[in-house]
């Protein structure tokens, strides 16, 4: 299932968007939003139903709205616009995110930067890539793997959001850098054997890590919470939290790096 044709399409019209005086609105949990992710997320919902009209969606702006589809084991989860903050800011480091879902694993994955001209792919059992992405064209793929770290460790963590649990956490590591990054860039600095930790103490939903869980997967890497088990998906009617919302977790490059 090849999702890139559908990123190109949504990059499109979030660069478009991107370019003029857009408004910011505030949803109710205190995010924003634009018109970049409404207009992204319904080019991605139309592509997805034209390749791949049996498989339900789960769409981050459908999901503010209330609108969640009746799931089965198999499921897309798609954040239209990640790091809308970045996005206002101008700064490129936001990302569109599509991922597919079986029985609690992501699969198959596509993360694409628009303003960065890059974007990223991978699923399991086949590797993954990324390649650059030039006048709406995407170049040669390129397959990446996480590295395997020689003395200190790269930690990577949010551009917008961060703190002292973090800070704390990394304290059981030799780290030798930290590289800022704003949405899922991060997974992808991993999985390119740029950086070699994540941790993430904050607050994510399902649609924010998916697409780049896959890619770092398919790189060699992994994604689990703080008990060591691997990040699972489709966790609606939890006890302890909202729809499709994630308990902290740490993304891991090499095998041999743990806690």
């Amino acid at each position: 299932m090849d999702l890139n044709p559908i990123m190109l399409a949504a990059g499109a019209e979030i660069m478009r968007i991107y370019a003029t005086d857009f408004a910011v609105v505030t949803k109710g949990d205190s995010s924003p939003v634009t018109e970049a992710d409404q207009r992204a997320e319904a080019i991605i919902l139309a592509g997805l139903k034209h390749i791949a009209p049996g498989i339900p969606v789960i769409a981050e702006e459908e999901a503010a709205a209330g609108r969640f589809p009746t799931t089965a084991g198999t499921f897309f989860l798609v954040d239209p616009l990640d790091g809308t903050k970045e996005f206002i800011s101008k700064n490129g480091e936001f990302t569109v995110n599509i991922a597919l879902i079986e029985d609690g694993k992501p699969v198959l994955g596509a993360v694409y930067a628009p303003a960065l001209g890059k974007i990223w792919w991978g699923s399991a059992g086949k590797g993954a890539f990324m390649a650059e992405v030039k006048e709406g064209v995407i170049g040669e793929a390129l397959p990446i793997s996480v590295r395997q770290p020689e003395g200190g460790l790269i930690a990577v963590g949010s551009r917008s959001h961060g703190g002292a649990e973090t800070q704390a956490y990394l304290e059981a590591f030799t780290v030798a850098d930290f590289v800022a990054a704003g949405s899922s860039l991060k997974f992808c600095l991993i999985a390119e054997g740029r950086a070699d930790i994540y941790p993430r103490m904050g607050r994510t939903m399902e649609w924010d890590t998916a697409a780049g869980d896959a890619v770092l997967r398919a790189a060699g890497g992994r994604v689990e919470t703080l008990d060591g088990q691997p990040l699972k998906y489709g966790k609606r009617f939890q006890n302890n939290d909202g729809d499709y919302a994630n308990p902290h977790f740490v993304a891991f490059g090499d095998s041999s790096i743990s806690r």
